[in-house]
């Protein structure tokens, strides 16, 4: 994948891009792992970014202004 970072939109579209190509079947084999790995280096990039802005968005400002860790499976009530 290219060096500079890319927003994940952008990934995400050529991931689409990429995904289209090779579901229409039209392209050469060789072509077709080119881009499959470039599909799967695309793909793991969102992830990641997807997992950072979970990270980032799992906690809680509780009611004195402090940061807590959100933990899903207590819900969300902080105060239990």
């Amino acid at each position: 994948m290219e060096k500079e970072a890319i927003r994940f939109e952008e990934a995400m579209y050529k991931l689409e891009e990429v995904v289209q190509k090779l579901e229409t079947g039209d392209v050469p084999l060789e072509d077709a792992i080119l881009l499959y790995k470039k599909g799967m280096e695309l793909s793991a990039y969102c992830h990641n970014k997807l997992q950072d802005a979970e990270k980032q968005l799992i906690s809680i400002i509780d009611k004195e202004g402090n940061q807590t860790e959100f933990d899903p499976s207590k819900g969300g009530d902080t105060n239990a």
